[in-house]
């Protein structure tokens, strides 16, 4: 990588800039591939076909680790992920993307998991005295990962940390991002007394059991179900905690995202894609989600509170997420038509993806394909009875 690129500040990161990085051969990620470091692991950690694909790419902010399914589909857009702090795109995504009704949405998208640095199964641990890369740096990297693979744009999926990471990528690169689904997100930054707190808990606290009580409700807690054990287990072992410990310590170094809904202050910055945001009831998260929610334009948000699904609705309700995903989808100009296995009547077609025409007013007129230009944005109601109905401003409890 050339000097010229090391010494970039973040602003001066730019799609131009990014033409002098190199990037490696892919690499086949094959089921088992890391069968000893997944020796003791649940069902979740593992791969279920041999489709992905591994890459390390160069940054400007050191190497990034992706696998990717797919290969881009004229302008639709790519779904690019980003974990939360404490896990890795396995431990975060697996349950939701292995999901059945998910998989007949995505099979229509090129998909790309990114795993924060050292935070990847099998990661070699960062040397001492590394400095780990800032949450704006973090955002800073990605425009490598869509330079690299030739997206247009991408349709983030993040949570907790992953989800301000891709908020800030959204901010400092708007044209990169046709929309984002952001779980678990808050937009604040930690204040004198947060920081104390979290220094004293690191005193009587094990770096595991810090991550858990961010993950976790404290009904889940205290009840220590099986998921939280299991949870426990894996962010113990498989992932580097030296690494962690790093990537927790930058989380919880934050700064406010610094956004105001339009109108409300001058000049204020706010996310200018359609945006869902998605939280458990109860979630430690869920105050943060909240007043994130103020801080959007309530024409292209939408707010989905989730019973019953704890401080992980993509692991515990992947229905229902996979549902309110779909919706999103078509909001933006998408539609599935996907097999129903509610249905008791004939077979329903099988799964396919096409444009949706419409009107800037966000009227929709028909289903016939059109593959253009990059649509404008709107927002569908996340209700299973009205899939034509648009509902600009919207709170959903499911």
């Amino acid at each position: 990588m050339s000097q010229g690129i090391q010494g970039l500040l973040l602003h001066d990161v730019t799609m131009a800039g990014l033409q002098e990085l190199r990037f490696p051969e892919e690499k086949p990620l094959l089921r088992g591939q890391d069968a000893a470091e997944l020796e003791n692991s649940d069902t979740f950690l593992l791969a279920v076909d041999t489709d992905w694909k591994e890459h390390d790419i160069e940054t400007p902010y050191g190497l990034l680790h992706v696998v990717i399914r797919g290969s881009p589909k004229g302008n639709r857009p790519a779904i690019l992920t980003y974990h939360d702090v404490g896990l890795n795109h396995k431990l975060c995504f697996n349950t939701f993307f292995n999901f059945e009704d998910m998989q007949e949405i995505t099979k229509h998208f090129v998909v790309c998991h990114v795993d924060a640095p050292g935070q990847q199964v099998g990661a070699s641990q960062f040397p001492q005295g590394y400095q780990f890369p800032s949450m704006e740096q973090l955002a800073a990297m990605l425009p490598s990962v869509v330079q690299h693979f030739g997206f247009k744009y991408v349709i983030g999926i993040g949570v907790g940390a992953g989800a301000y990471v891709l908020a800030k990528f959204a901010l400092i690169f708007p044209d990169l991002v046709e929309g984002l689904v952001l779980m678990n997100i808050d937009p604040n930054g930690k204040g004198w007394i947060d920081w104390a707190a979290t220094k004293l808990s690191g005193l009587t606290s094990t770096l595991p059991d810090m991550v858990l009580s961010h993950l976790f409700s404290q009904e889940e807690l205290v009840s220590n179900t099986e998921l939280v054990q299991s949870y426990r287990q894996q962010i113990g072992n498989v992932v580097n905690q030296a690494n962690l410990q790093l990537f927790w310590n930058m989380y919880n170094s934050r700064r406010d995202l610094d956004i105001n809904r339009p109108g409300m202050v001058p000049n204020a910055k706010t996310l200018r894609c359609p945006v869902m945001l998605v939280v458990g009831d109860n979630a430690p998260a869920e105050d943060g989600v909240v007043e994130c929610n103020s801080k959007l334009d309530p024409t292209t948000t939408t707010f989905l509170k989730m019973a019953d699904s704890g401080g992980l609705p993509q692991v515990t309700q992947p229905g229902k997420l996979t549902e309110a995903f779909k919706y999103f989808l078509q909001g933006m100009g998408y539609i599935a038509y996907l097999k129903d296995r509610r249905l008791s009547g004939g077979a329903v077609p099988s799964a396919s993806m096409t444009r949706l025409a419409r009107s800037r007013t966000a009227s929709l007129t028909s289903a016939s394909s059109v593959d253009g230009s990059r649509p404008q944005a709107c927002t569908h109601s996340e209700s299973s009875e009205g899939l034509g109905q648009v509902n600009h401003t919207m709170e959903v409890s499911c």
